[in-house]
């Protein structure tokens, strides 16, 4: 029987597998670290604020999709992508293929990827380490705003759907993935790779992380996410260029960003002492 049955029994491997990254970065109850995220929610506007941005962009998928129904426009850059790469998937999927990389490779792209999104706004928010917070909500905000004008004018469909000797593995260990998952992206939104690019972004703002386990558990996964988009015939490689280019700038971008706001909101926070006091 495939793991995968549905997207129910998807959510349900991501919230295991998003307690145990708590676990494992924290040493800490998960539940103290959702009663801390509460409470950030109810007593700081800012960081609700950012939070609800984030809920926001995350849905920009979705948005881009109407958007492409709406407009004229039927360009299509698979072949000119083709063309240039070649057989370049079919080899990474060929040389590699067996079953158990694939139900590996699977979790990787379905579970670990989102997994590590939500356990990364948790992990930093417990630790009130707000500037990787604020960091990850740009980063994220960089790689759609970036990513969704290509999607609409560079359209380029998966490597599976164009390639005859490329199989979409990923239906082996979930069937209905095609009708499931998606809804949440396009057959054409594919340059540059968002699970490439979102990736690398959390995998740099993690290297600076409190916790050794996060900051070298994200790049590591980070790198293997990177492989399962090729052994699982979704990305090409120019995707995966893309996505580490976009990705890389969108993390250094926000990380300075955050760290601008944080210093304005303390020298903000010592005048108003100071003022107190005089």
């Amino acid at each position: 029987m495939s793991p995968f049955q549905s997207m129910t029994h998807a959510t349900v491997y991501i919230v295991i597998t998003v307690l145990a990254f708590l676990i494992l970065s924290t040493r800490t109850n998960p539940f103290a670290i959702a009663g801390s995220f509460v409470q950030e929610i109810f007593t700081s506007r800012k960081y609700l604020l950012h939070f609800f941005a984030l809920v926001i962009i995350l849905f920009f998928n979705k948005v881009e999709l109407w958007m492409e129904q709406k407009i004229d426009f039927k360009a299509d850059f698979t072949k000119s992508i083709y063309l240039i790469e070649g057989n370049f998937v079919p080899t990474i999927q060929h040389f590699f293929q067996q079953d158990i990389l694939t139900y590996v490779s699977s979790y990787f792209y379905v579970v670990i990827f989102p997994a590590v999104m939500i356990a990364s706004i948790a992990i930093y928010t417990y630790q009130k380490n707000y500037k990787l917070f604020y960091a990850l909500c740009y980063a994220l905000m960089f790689n759609y705003m970036i990513a969704i004008p290509f999607y609409l004018f560079f359209p380029v469909n998966e490597v599976w759907s164009f390639h005859p000797n490329v199989k979409l593995l990923i239906l082996d260990v979930f069937p209905t993935f095609e009708q499931d998952y998606r809804p949440l992206s396009g057959l054409d939104n594919c340059f540059p790779s968002l699970h490439t690019s979102i990736s690398v972004s959390m995998a740099v703002i993690a290297m600076k992380s409190r916790s050794t386990f996060w900051k070298v558990f994200v790049p590591c996964s980070s790198g293997f996410i990177i492989f399962t988009i090729f052994y699982l015939g979704i990305h090409w490689l120019s995707d995966m260029c893309a996505g580490v280019v976009l990705g890389v700038v969108a993390a250094r971008l926000a990380l300075r960003i955050a760290e601008g706001r944080l210093v304005l909101g303390e020298r903000a926070l010592f005048q108003r002492i100071k003022k107190n006091q005089l």
